[in-house]
């Protein structure tokens, strides 16, 4: 819990400087945000996705910085990724989000939502499927995108998970996300 008599107050306006990393930048500013989904549970012919979603009303857009995927299952999982898609399933918001300053009071919220669902039948119509990765068991794969995908609100970054190769078999993942958020 932030307790704001005890913060450390951040002298304003923040420069950058050519040898601070991007990231830093924005996290001093409030505006770069970390996340995880539960742990996924599919397979048995069903998919898991999860995902930041930007609200249509939000005023940001959304910059993917950092993805994940940990395979914690016995097969190698198929990792699809997908932009501006419609989702299946029953998707619910992941309460593991937070400010990655956390010496901020009040803590930033972020307006772009991290979104999960499991025990999915169908996969994700219109979008753009943008590339497949795969993750072999008991691995994190990583990917840094350095803020290259840009998401306007009502747009939407997707890790579709499914277990091609043992479409019987159960499987579990967990997604992780770093962002950061552009007021428009």
């Amino acid at each position: 819990m932030n307790n704001c008599n005890n913060s450390i107050l951040l002298p304003n306006p923040i420069t950058q400087v050519a040898s601070m990393p991007y990231p830093l930048y924005l996290s001093l500013q409030g505006k770069y945000f970390v996340g995880h989904s539960d742990e996924l549970e599919f397979g048995n012919n069903t998919n898991a996705w999860a995902g930041l979603i930007n609200p249509s009303c939000s005023g940001v857009n959304l910059h993917v910085y950092v993805w994940t995927v940990t395979n914690s299952g016995k097969y190698p999982i198929n990792v699809q990724i997908w932009f501006n898609s419609n989702l299946p399933g029953s998707p619910y918001v992941s309460e593991f989000v937070t400010p990655s300053n956390t010496a901020l009071c009040p803590l930033p919220s972020p307006r772009v939502d991290l979104l999960q669902a499991t025990d999915v039948i169908d996969k994700p119509i219109e979008g753009v499927n943008a590339y497949i990765r795969t993750a072999p068991p008991d691995t994190t794969i990583v990917a840094e995108e350095d803020g290259k995908f840009i998401f306007p609100p009502g747009g939407s970054f997707i890790v579709f998970l499914s277990n091609l190769e043992n479409p019987n078999e159960p499987a579990k993942g967990t997604v992780s996300f770093g962002w950061w958020e552009e007021k428009i």
